[in-house]
């Protein structure tokens, strides 16, 4: 995807790119680039499918959901700041707050916030079940994209999320995710409330968007230890 293809791409979205943002992607991909050489951060690298698979994909949340709705989000196991790092250049207002377990992708994180100058984003190092053992229904939008299996997801991310808000995981083919998700849905107290299938542009790549609504209270035990996570998932 080249940027004039961006630009047409985006505005499908209905995201009509400031100046200010297309110079903000190119930073983006030049740090990322970067960085890539010091730790690993992405094995796509190519300045057209970083446009793509990266930046576009990350965008195509807002078919599932208007963020001009919403003050705060989290991006649970933000990596290189997918999604994150992309929604905040296109949410300027939007607080967001990116968690990852990994220092080093921090620092990146961080050099990003700082040489795009975005305000009103932050990068914390942790991992998501502390994380999420201290910060309980404080976020309207919380994202994860294709950090693990759904079940998973959904313990970690669920207790952040506020009440009648949403959590949203961006993966690939969810079809077989669905069905062995359905007792975390309930044991969490939340809720499917839309899955959204696309191909990205140019390609044959199928991505899902599960939109999922918190309806209660999480129980103070979740999130678990993530030993416990994994021997046995709900």
């Amino acid at each position: 995807m080249t940027e004039d293809n961006f630009i047409k791409e985006m505005s499908k979205l209905g995201i009509e790119l400031t100046i200010t943002q297309l110079e903000q992607f190119q930073k983006y991909y030049k740090l990322l680039i970067e960085w890539n050489k010091k730790i690993n951060l992405t094995s796509i690298t190519q300045k057209e499918d970083v446009y793509l698979k990266h930046f576009y994909d990350s965008a195509t949340i807002v078919k599932i959901i208007n963020l001009d709705q919403e003050s705060t989000l989290c991006d649970v196991g933000s990596g290189a700041g997918f999604p994150g790092i992309v929604i905040k250049i296109l949410y300027p207002e939007l607080k967001v707050t990116l968690i990852d377990s990994l220092m080093k992708r921090i620092n990146f994180l961080n050099e990003v916030i700082n040489k795009l100058n975005l305000k009103e984003v932050v990068a914390i190092h942790s991992r998501i079940e502390d994380f999420g053992q201290k910060n309980k229904e404080k976020f309207d939008v919380v994202t994860a994209r294709a950090v693990a299996p759904l079940n998973i997801l959904l313990e970690y991310c669920i207790p952040i999320t506020k009440i009648d808000k949403y959590f949203i995981s961006m993966k690939g083919n969810i079809s077989r995710e669905i069905n062995s998700s359905e007792n975390a849905l309930n044991k969490l107290k939340s809720e499917l409330i839309e899955i959204k299938e696309f191909h990205l542009p140019f390609e044959n790549s199928v991505r899902s968007l599960v939109l999922i609504r918190k309806s209660q209270k999480t129980d103070k035990m979740y999130p678990r230890r993530v030993e416990k996570i994994k021997k046995k998932p709900l």
